[in-house]
């Protein structure tokens, strides 16, 4: 039978997303495992999530928990740093690190073949590093001196004071990367100390995804890690609560002389990831400026030409996570552009509620691609180390689109009345205060509080 080109094909329903089994493993010392076969590609991949991020910085000593992760691969036993890149590039191995408001995930990939060299030598780096003086002087510069080239960049300098203003002195309220007093007044002895007490079996999990069988994967887990002692956790390593007395101010400015453009954070404290509003919640954002067709964006960039890019977005994390626009306008605009932002995080909250459009594109938005999420090896073992991190069933992900095609206007509408006030949110400009500031006054929001640019 020919086809008939002369018309498109018909559109069938989507197919079902299954997402590969999770087996849980529990090693003698306490270590969390979980395995995925992963049957693509010859290529293991694995992730050791230790729980105790930027989160478990103690106060004054911002930085510690990234610092100590920098630390990791500069050298184990009679290994030097280059010592451990070359061991890690005989095998093909790529290794990564990323420090987040709640853990440290430590990243390997390598070809299935040389699995047990690769997780053996991740176990070396993490749970006996060397931790040496000549190492730490350096790694601590190197940090140092990007803190000071962050200071000529408006976003990282927005992102840096938005945190303090959200979360005051919570642990919550600094970047990973620290400050430079804090860093400055490290020392090697601290590290150490850290490690010591985060770095611990009962507080991590090993994910490893390949194409190897869930024994066999589980097998090279425990010849690596199972030697890992340290018993119990000790406290007082994570993130608190917040202290609700603590009041943002509704308005501040970082001035930047000269500046042709004000970035903007424009944003509250919203939600935890655990919220059962998750996915109305991302549909809620999704039409309001989560993606390019979105209301702010549309409004900023295409109605009036204010900004190339306006997004919104939660920072998700196990504690109350902010809810902000990202932008940045001309500075003559600074004024409107918030005043616009604010019109849209209330009107979404009931006067205008996303039309029936508007709800088809956020869902498309979130569901259309999906499975691209999940296609290598490392993209599995990372979103299972997201499950353990948040605390998430083995069935999320399969449960995921479902349960975003069954979001409602209303449910749209109540999420936001419940977690996006206006009334509330703070409004942080990094630029030319001498020529926009007389137009931040009639928003309404007080006296601005000038920031120092650190």
């Amino acid at each position: 039978m020919r086809a008939d080109r002369s018309r498109l094909p018909d559109v069938g329903p989507d197919p079902a997303f299954r997402f590969p089994r999770v087996v849980r493993h529990r090693l003698g010392n306490g270590l969390d495992v979980r395995t995925v076969e992963h049957h693509t590609v010859p290529v293991v991949s694995c992730v050791l999530l230790v729980h105790g991020g930027a989160g478990a910085d103690p106060p004054d000593e911002e930085g510690l928990a990234a610092l100590t992760a920098d630390m990791l691969d500069e050298g184990t036993g009679d290994l030097s740093a280059i010592e451990v890149s070359e061991a890690f590039a005989r095998i093909g191995a790529e290794y990564d690190v990323d420090i987040g408001p709640d853990a440290a995930q430590f990243g390997l990939t390598m070809l299935s073949r040389f699995a047990e060299r690769g997780v053996s030598m991740l176990a070396d780096i993490v749970v006996r590093p060397s931790l040496r003086s000549t190492d730490f002087e350096r790694v601590r510069k190197l940090r140092l001196d990007r803190l000071r080239q962050l200071k000529d960049l408006p976003p990282a300098v927005a992102e840096r004071w938005f945190l303090r203003l959200l979360y005051g002195t919570h642990a919550y309220g600094h970047l990973p990367i620290g400050t430079e007093p804090s860093l400055q007044a490290c020392r090697l002895e601290r590290v150490a100390e850290f490690h010591a007490a985060v770095f611990r079996p009962h507080r991590a999990t090993l994910v490893l995804a390949g194409p190897l069988s869930h024994e066999r994967l589980a097998a090279v887990a425990a010849e690596a890690f199972a030697p890992w002692g340290g018993g119990t956790p000790a406290d007082g390593w994570s993130a608190g609560d917040i202290d609700a007395r603590y009041v943002p101010p509704r308005l501040a400015v970082v001035p930047r002389a000269g500046a042709a453009q004000s970035e903007l954070r424009i944003g509250h404290l919203s939600a935890p990831r655990s919220t059962p509003d998750y996915p109305a919640l991302l549909v809620m954002n999704a039409v309001v400026g989560g993606q390019f067709v979105s209301r702010i964006n549309l409004r900023l960039r295409e109605e009036k030409g204010y900004t190339y890019s306006a997004r919104t977005g939660f920072d998700w994390r196990k504690g109350v996570a902010p809810f902000a626009l990202q932008a940045s306008v001309h500075t003559t605009a600074t004024a409107e552009a918030i005043r616009d932002t604010l019109t849209e995080f209330e009107a979404i909250r009931g006067s205008r509620p996303p039309s029936d459009a508007e709800m088809a594109l956020a869902k498309a938005s979130l569901t259309r691609g999906y499975p691209r999420n999940f296609e290598t090896a490392p993209q599995v073992a990372r979103s299972v180390a997201q499950l353990a991190l948040y605390g998430l069933p083995d069935s999320y992900f399969e449960e995921f689109i479902p349960r975003v095609a069954a979001i409602e206007r209303d449910d749209v509408v109540r999420a936001a009345e419940r977690y996006i006030d206006p009334a509330r949110a703070v409004a942080l400009v990094v630029g030319d205060y001498a020529t926009m500031g007389e137009s931040l006054a009639p928003l309404g929001l007080g006296d601005p509080q000038i920031l120092a640019l650190e």
